[in-house]
């Protein structure tokens, strides 16, 4: 196994270990017998499992490792891509060490969307091992699986914006990064905070917050915060030790949704998003649509699909019609997005999201109804508005007619504090949409993504089947 950090920021040492040589038992001798048979008829799935059992060891030969790992690795197995990188780094395995060959094997990995792969290709750029250092490259590298919630990347995302590596130095930016390591546990990312806390950098200084991140850093048996505890302790008074200790006792981590597993609502709610809202995808490549006051330009951004959850970046955002263009990667049903001039008063619209997911949950919603207006609140005619029943939680979704066409992008509900000031009277299932016609406007402006949408939906469908292929597009954002 592996536990290794490279942490240049505080040159935080590197530790192996290996499991003891313990006799296979007879379960584990069936599962290698049925393993490796799978592994000689080519299966690169059982040649990685082949790798895994003789390089953990139990009796087996681990020399036979990286053969195996080779074979699935050629055929394009990223968990193998990456093992194989890690043996080239080390040596070991019968593998010989060498660094070019690792960091090879990792961008393979990292390519298909390997988290750890793509860390260590990070630390590889940052320190110079196997390639020419390049702290950008490593910065790139690591800020993909830092978004995707990979702790020790966002620890050391953070420590290369605190100093100003690869990056353009901004302390608040490194605070963010390392509270997002912090939060999820990490006592390398915990240790980072209290250093920022403690001499105000990027953050208001505050003693009593450093101490609650330097305890919990040490609980987990971080050496620096070891060191550095009891000298820090005497500049502290004694109601300042007890609050840090306090806040350091009542602290829970915030748990990372999974990369490509279901989630629950209870897990989406243990990951603490700033805000959600609904998405739907317009390629078949990744891209799609929100709005921007959902999704702003700088926005951590994960989705929840039917298949888990994934990374989400913001590309393009346009504020006047509040709508925003984000990408993720991976294959996804898109929905063909058509002209609204044709739409007529009157006409069927739908939309389906995820409204108010802390309580409703979230499982996709429908809501459907008519145009009820070709012109938004005061006469936008950049809106709709639409009798379909929305809440919050709805915003960016896709509003389809009735073949499933989108004709525009659920973004707000009629105040009702304003209904109630100006007329007395509380408003009833007044929404709005931003029409597709300034969606498409807002597209052309990205050709790449212009010249991939999909074509109109130009026959009668049963509505089932209209509701079904928009639910397959609709996303849940969540914002961190």
């Amino acid at each position: 196994m592996k536990a290794c950090l490279t942490a240049l920021f505080l040159g935080v040492a590197c530790f192996l270990f290996q499991a003891g040589a313990a006799e296979p038992t007879a379960a584990e001798q069936k599962q290698f017998l049925e393993t490796k048979a799978k592994a000689e008829q080519g299966d690169a799935k059982a040649q990685f499992e082949l790798g895994n059992i003789y390089g953990n060891g139990k009796g087996m030969d681990r020399s036979e490792a990286g053969k195996w790992y080779l074979k699935a690795a050629e055929q394009g197995h990223a968990g193998a891509q990456r093992s194989l990188g890690f043996y080239f780094k080390l040596g070991g395995g019968g593998v010989e060490k060498d660094a070019a060959e690792a960091v090879r094997w990792y961008l393979k990995a990292a390519e298909q969307g390997d988290a750890e792969a793509g860390y260590d290709l990070g630390m590889a750029y940052l320190s110079g091992g196997g390639v020419a250092k390049d702290a950008t490259e490593a910065a790139k590298w690591l800020r993909k699986v830092a978004e995707r919630g990979h702790g020790f990347a966002q620890f050391q995302l953070g420590a290369m914006y605190n100093k100003g590596d690869g990056v353009v130095k901004d302390a608040a930016e490194a605070v963010e990064w390392f509270r997002k390591s912090a939060e999820q546990g990490n006592d390398f990312g915990q240790y980072g905070l209290w250093l920022m806390y403690t001499n105000g950098d990027g953050v208001v200084k505050d003693y009593v917050e450093a101490y609650k991140w330097l305890l919990l850093s040490r609980a987990q048996g971080n050496p620096m915060a070891k060191s550095f505890l009891t000298n820090f302790e005497r500049h502290l008074t004694a109601n300042q030790r007890e609050e840090g200790q306090r806040l350091a006792r009542e602290w829970k981590p915030v748990k990372a949704i999974a990369e490509g597993k279901p989630n629950t609502t209870k897990e989406v709610a243990a990951s603490k998003p700033s805000g959600s809202g609904t998405g739907f995808f317009i390629t078949d490549d990744g891209y799609f649509i929100t709005n921007q006051h959902v999704a702003g330009e700088g926005a951590t951004v994960r989705l929840v699909t039917a298949a888990g959850s994934v990374a989400a970046k913001v590309v393009k955002v346009d504020k006047a019609n509040d709508v925003a263009l984000l990408k993720a990667e991976g294959k996804f049903t898109a929905l063909p997005v058509i002209t609204s001039r044709g739409v007529r008063l009157g006409s069927t619209a739908a939309t389906v999201g995820f409204p108010n997911i802390g309580l409703q949950g979230f499982a996709p919603k429908l809501a459907r109804g008519e145009i009820a207006s070709l012109a938004g609140a005061q006469d936008d005619a950049r809106h709709f508005q639409i009798s379909a029943p929305i809440q919050p939680g709805n915003s960016g979704g896709a509003l389809v007619d009735e073949r499933g066409n989108v004709i525009g992008v659920v973004v707000a509900k009629l105040s009702q504090r304003a209904a109630l000031a100006t007329s007395g009277a509380l408003a009833e299932n007044v929404n709005y949409a931003v029409k597709s016609s300034y969606l498409l406007s807002f597209l052309e402006s990205v050709p790449e993504v212009a010249a991939k949408l999909k074509d109109a939906h130009t026959k009668d469908r049963k509505f089932e089947d209209v509701v079904k292929s928009v639910e397959q597009a609709a996303v849940l954002v969540l914002v961190y």
